[in-house]
């Protein structure tokens, strides 16, 4: 297989997928490989009556907590916070009060901002219960206080602190607050100030929180959940918060990646605590500061696929592949494909991909 053949066949995969799904409206799909000399930027379906176009801006969902933990690690650098601090250090007393009570103990001044990074606080989740209602009630529109707030009436925490994991958006929720109490300013505006501004990223900004530098001229691409639109539910954008509120063209999300990649964002010591500081999310994937991490599995996983980066529940992804010096990033836009949209990468895109590499002998 030369270069060209490779491009072809990840461009036809990729149509025919979105073609034949009737569930997906839109797609993009963006791979990056200087070591292969592969750029490949394209999109498929339409927003409305627009055809998507692969310089559309498109929401990231979960993507975002791998912003999230970055601004955090940007923050441990500047001596502001520790990956060890309580996370009760840095939020008002009356909104965790009580926040963690197990089995008749009460954990909350145990849990750690590391704990909130890596999904292993036991707190129960409030993204989902609350997107359900969401999706029946227009008008629900709680701010990020207010979910956290429902979690603790509302919801039982799973484990102590740090003896078990469960993925929830109440985690990250916490840590935007604390990048508010922090910086002194709110959240999308410490996400550009750190992250979008000084990486140029003019097309990306927070859904129903803030507007990119540069209005793109094309619409936001729309998601769905079961054939309902989400863009415009204002409620939405405020539930989803700092746990993945992030809108942004591929080419944005590829500077964020390589700066992240070089250290430009953190230092190599933080990113490495990111990556290593991990605990086990399912077979194959262990999830570290925001950062799922694909790992060998005897027979199911080869070390070929070895990746990390994060994921989203509609099918987004935007991952590093170290053996290929890869980007690939990509969204579905639709929650049907929460688990596909991974799948789809490691078996349509990062398989072909490192079979070239090493037929051409570069890795």
């Amino acid at each position: 297989m030369n270069k060209d053949d490779l491009t072809t066949s990840i461009d036809r995969s990729f149509r025919r997928k979105v073609q034949k799904d009737k569930k997906l409206k839109n797609a993009y799909l963006l791979v990056h490989s200087e070591k292969a000399g592969i750029h490949i930027n394209i999109a498929e379906g339409a927003t409305g009556n627009v055809p998507a176009d692969p310089q559309q801006p498109h929401y990231m969902a979960s993507v975002g907590k791998l912003f999230t933990s970055t601004i955090i690690g940007l923050l441990v650098e500047k001596g502001e916070l520790s990956f060890d601090d309580a996370m009760s250090k840095h939020l008002q007393s009356e909104l965790i009060k009580g926040l963690h009570l197990y089995k008749g103990k009460d954990y909350t001044e145990e849990i750690k901002i590391r704990h909130l990074l890596n999904q292993t606080s036991g707190l129960a989740d409030d993204f989902r219960i609350l997107l359900d209602k969401l999706v029946k009630d227009q008008s629900l529109n709680l701010s990020p206080e207010k979910s956290v707030m429902w979690v603790k009436k509302n919801a039982k925490p799973h484990f102590p602190p740090g003896k078990g994991f469960k993925y929830t958006d109440t985690n990250y929720h916490l840590l935007g607050l604390i990048i508010e109490r922090i910086t002194g300013e709110p959240f999308h505006a410490a996400l550009t100030k750190y992250i979008f501004e000084p990486l140029d990223m003019r097309h990306s900004y927070m859904l129903h929180y803030s507007a990119p530098a540069e209005i793109s001229q094309y619409p936001t691409a729309d998601f769905f959940i079961k054939e309902t639109r989400l863009n415009d539910r204002e409620g939405y954008g405020r539930l989803d918060y700092s746990g993945g509120g992030v809108v942004a063209t591929n080419e944005d999300l590829l500077k964020f990646m390589k700066a992240l990649v070089n250290y430009q964002l953190v230092t190599k010591d933080t990113l490495e605590d990111m990556k290593n500081t991990t605990a086990k999310f399912g077979l194959g994937i262990d999830y570290g500061y925001g950062i799922w991490k694909i790992k060998t599995v005897p027979l199911l996983m080869p070390a070929a696929l070895n990746s990390w980066g994060a994921a989203g529940a509609t099918g987004a992804f935007m991952f590093y592949h170290p053996e290929t010096e890869s980007y690939i990033i990509g969204n579905f836009n639709d929650f049907s494909y929460e688990k596909k949209g991974v799948q789809y990468m490691l078996r349509s895109v990062l398989r072909p991909l490192s079979k070239y590499t090493r037929s051409i002998g570069q890795t």
